[in-house]
């Protein structure tokens, strides 16, 4: 199971990684992703694979969490926590007052991209634990034996 998280977890951080990349080059956001690692790394490509690192540690936790959780449907899940933390990523980074106008700065691109990496961690972490619970299963009905 934990080589199924790594994997799952390198893509998703390679994933958002690129995104974030292209969001910012095209300015798609008004933001730099790597900018909190500016007093620590002064190289560019250095600090987009200390992003890069962060991401998948993140990831790797997310997913280990999210195998767990039964109560609603995996995309369910995704979409909650999916828009609370971009919602706050953005909020925090932009230092937006409680407006009804702050929600205009918002990145609706920034947005889809945390959207579809947590849809694909917890429909892969929700998948993976489904197997491993059939996996244990008795090939045969139990309540059929003859004594």
């Amino acid at each position: 199971m934990m080589k199924v998280a790594v994997s799952t977890s390198l893509m998703s951080a390679f994933y958002v990684t690129i995104m974030l990349r292209i969001l910012d080059l095209f300015k798609w956001i008004h933001w730099k992703p790597t900018k909190f690692l500016n007093s620590i790394i002064s190289d560019g490509l250095t600090r987009w694979i200390a992003l890069f690192v962060i991401l998948f540690v993140v990831s790797i936790i997310l997913f280990m969490i999210l195998q767990f959780v039964q109560l609603l449907p995996p995309v369910v899940w995704a979409i909650i926590i999916g828009l609370l933390m971009a919602f706050l990523t953005e909020w925090l980074i932009y230092d937006l007052p409680m407006e009804r106008a702050s929600f205009k700065r918002l990145s609706i691109p920034f947005f889809v991209v945390v959207l579809t990496a947590f849809v694909f961690l917890t429909e892969t972490a929700s998948f993976h634990r489904k197997s491993l619970e059939n996996r244990n299963k008795l090939p045969y009905n139990t309540s059929t034996m003859v004594e």
